[in-house]
């Protein structure tokens, strides 16, 4: 949950919650959500606390790709447990909380595969082929360090880092600590589709987030309006921002 989350908008008696990702019918793209079948699984392990139902994107990233869970909690014995299957977590990569930069890491890389101590794999190819799965942390700094702490078995996975050559769509709406930060949604799109090579699912992620993006402002528009009052802009986040939004500048090690 954000530490100073964005302004709700306000509920209706006639906005229903819709039950696949649980947004106000208002803000609601599933109707147009096609899935996809990836090849990479993706897993996000979101904070209990994480309540962000209005930005969130969490649920609707995982309805956009055929092979994907999400799972709500703070510790799992194991990544089998995780996922309710069996897994080997040296064949699967977690979206790294470090300080490591992908732009000095590995110059030209969007994702980068890092060692504990953000260190760039000197074999970038064979340090990300053949991976089974991805995983990332939903939650604020603080909830997603609890994650990496409560879940020891993620130090057995691979470590990866993004270098988005683009901002996040949230723009002004939400704050970020740095400027590579992105959303769930964002995060996952570009890790699937660089590690793919399939650059429809960065597009059709990217389409539904920026739909979501749309109808959010278009309420907050028409709210507006109808209460005859300009609506203050959203209040920026404090430092204490999502770590999974890209590389964060503190390291949980």
């Amino acid at each position: 949950m954000p530490d100073n989350p964005p302004p709700n908008p306000p509920a209706t008696d006639a906005d229903t919650v819709c039950t696949s990702c649980l947004k106000p019918t208002s803000l609601c793209v599933c109707d147009a959500v096609v899935p996809i079948a990836n090849r990479i699984a993706l897993l996000i392990l979101q904070h209990p606390q994480e309540q962000d139902k209005t930005l969130g994107t969490a649920r609707l990233t995982v309805r956009h790709l055929t092979k994907a869970s999400l799972k709500i909690g703070l510790s799992w014995p194991s990544l089998a447990k995780a996922l309710g299957q069996p897994a080997d977590p040296h064949r699967w990569a977690v979206l790294y909380l470090g300080s490591a930069k992908a732009e000095t890491a590995a110059p030209g890389h969007e994702v980068v595969a890092v060692d504990a101590k953000g260190v760039a794999d000197a074999n970038q190819a064979a340090a990300l082929a053949h991976l089974q799965g991805v995983i990332v942390l939903d939650g604020t700094w603080s909830q997603a360090k609890a994650l990496w702490w409560r879940n020891a078995w993620l130090l057995k996975c691979r470590r990866v880092i993004l270098g988005p050559r683009q901002p996040s769509r949230y723009g002004k709406l939400r704050y970020e600590p740095r400027k590579d930060s992105l959303s769930t949604l964002e995060a996952a799109a570009l890790l699937l589709s660089r590690l793919e090579g399939k650059p429809e699912i960065e597009t059709a992620l990217g389409a539904s987030f920026e739909r979501l993006l749309d109808r959010y402002r278009a309420t907050l528009g028409s709210t507006a309006g109808a209460t005859g009052t300009r609506r203050s802009r959203p209040r920026a986040q404090s430092r204490d921002r999502r770590a999974h939004r890209g590389p964060t500048s503190r390291s949980p090690d």
